[in-house]
């Protein structure tokens, strides 16, 4: 009876000892959850790349040089000419510190002088604006003002005239950096019948007067006469 028990016994250790082996304990396939784990599991890390990554990617990205932005910049606005030499026609504005029955607008007149309260008239023709301004100041010094300072610029420019073949031939303001492509074009455009690639200038200045065959694109300077010829085809 004693020998029939533990021949029972052996056959249940067996068979429980062969079901373990089947089923293996459930802890020893738990996967890394950090990268320390893999470096112990000796294993690849799963889920997203590690933030180090992330983090170079940011840097190269930041070493790119960023293109520059160009603006275009609005033009400088036109200056007079300090050269320029006055004649009759031009329109001044003229300042006198602390004198305000002098400081005033003045036009040279047709002797190319201007006439100011107490010195009475001054010659402009010829002369450039800080030319006058001194001439104006000897004037004041001589028994009217001790210590003057005066200061003259150009308010309007004398105006260019323009004939022959346009629509509309006649006189015009005189505008700083005109052309005489611009000129034709402000006394409407050429007439069917103009030569169009080159007129004729007369200018006048202290050298005296000169006749000039220029193409459309030379620059003008006040007080200019344009003649726009016909063309014979």
């Amino acid at each position: 009876m004693r020998s029939v028990r533990a021949v029972i016994l052996c056959l249940l250790t067996v068979l429980a000892l062969s079901g373990c082996m089947r089923h293996p304990a459930p802890g020893a396939m738990v996967r890394p959850l950090n990268d320390l784990d893999a470096l112990a599991y000796g294993g690849p890390q799963a889920g997203p790349p590690p933030p180090v990554a992330r983090r170079d990617k940011r840097v190269r990205a930041a070493r790119i040089p960023a293109v520059p932005v160009v603006y275009a910049a609005s033009p400088p606005p036109v200056m007079h000419d300090p050269a320029y030499r006055l004649d009759a026609g031009d329109r001044l504005r003229i300042v006198v510190y602390g004198q305000e029955g002098l400081t005033n607008t003045y036009l040279v007149d047709a002797g190319g002088s201007i006439t100011m309260p107490l010195i009475g008239a001054v010659t402009a023709r010829g002369r450039t604006t800080a030319e006058l301004s001194a001439a104006i100041a000897a004037r004041l010094r001589n028994g009217y003002i001790r210590e003057p300072y005066v200061a003259a610029e150009v308010e309007a420019y004398r105006p260019f005239f323009i004939l022959g073949e346009v629509a509309a031939p006649g006189q015009y303001p005189f505008v700083p950096n005109m052309t005489v492509e611009s000129a034709v074009a402000i006394a409407g455009g050429f007439s069917p019948r103009a030569r169009r690639d080159r007129v004729t200038v007369t200018h006048t200045d202290a050298r005296g007067t000169v006749r000039l065959v220029v193409p459309t694109a030379t620059l003008l300077s006040p007080g200019d006469t344009v003649l726009v010829d016909e063309r014979w085809f």
